[in-house]
């Protein structure tokens, strides 16, 4: 029997995230690395990634930035082919990046806008997990942690947002209840080789809007609504992904484990 701090170890494991510099990006990559991982942190401006990885090496976590463009087959191959030249192997893989620039509400919705944003939010993460899990398969093992959101659960609470912020975003709603979905649909069909996939869907966290002083109105609403009564911080999504790419969840899969402070139970 292993004890419990060996479980959540990731002592010898390499990690890609993508998105691994951003809001929750950032601290998915910091929390992997405090528990010992290897994490290549990845995006579209590889300087930027390599610029966060450099903070990260000065604390003393193994971290390194790569450029990825989810977007481009090309691009992907290149990443996971650069990791395994330069590890040998790829233990965990973290979906966490999204691209915000075709988002669009219903009513101002075309199929350009629309096959865009799929291609690096949806399309992107499937083909980036396809191209890892030819590593995986052959070792039977590997953990893919999809990052969706409360808004993979449900919809937007439209009274909420004010008319001045514009239309909601269909696609973003619907691209997150779709990962929700790709993470059953890769449970299923890899369980066999011990690979497990599963989903976090965060709530809230946004530092500069919190500290916005035009939306202190939305802010103030938001907290009322959520169960917890508060809004989500840096910290708060580590302890869900070290758990999810660590043994510590060895017989989870295909699971969506909700970090919304309580939003969704109502």
């Amino acid at each position: 029997m292993k004890h419990t701090k060996d479980l959540f170890s990731l002592k010898g494991k390499v990690a890609i995230v993508t998105g691994g510099r951003g809001k929750y990006g950032a601290s998915i990559s910091e929390g992997l690395c405090e528990m010992d991982a290897t994490v290549v942190i990845a995006s579209r401006n590889g300087e930027k990634c390599e610029e966060f990885a450099k903070t990260l090496r000065e604390k003393g976590y193994d971290a390194i930035g790569m450029s990825l463009d989810l977007g481009s087959d090309e691009s992907i191959e290149k990443l996971v082919k650069d990791v395994i030249d330069r590890y040998g192997k790829i233990d965990i893989l973290v979906n966490n990046a999204v691209d915000r620039s075709n988002m669009c509400g219903l009513k101002d919705a075309t199929r350009e806008k629309l096959q865009g944003s799929a291609n690096t939010n949806l399309n992107g993460q499937i083909i980036l997990s396809q191209k890892v899990l030819e590593y995986m398969i052959p070792v039977e093992s590997g953990s893919i942690i999809n990052i969706s959101s409360m808004r993979g659960l449900d919809c937007p609470h439209f009274p909420l947002y004010p008319e001045t912020w514009g239309e909601q975003a269909v696609n973003y709603t619907t691209e997150k209840w779709a990962l929700v979905g790709l993470t059953k649909f890769m449970a299923g069909r890899y369980g066999k080789h011990h690979i497990r996939v599963n989903c976090i869907a965060p709530g809230g966290f946004d530092p500069d809007l919190a500290t916005n002083p035009d939306k202190q109105d939305f802010i103030q609403s938001y907290i009322d609504n959520c169960p917890l009564g508060c809004w989500a911080n840096e910290d708060d999504i580590k302890g869900p992904v070290v758990f999810l790419a660590s043994e510590a969840s060895n017989y989870v899969t295909g699971a969506t484990l909700v970090m919304d402070g309580g939003w969704t139970i109502w």
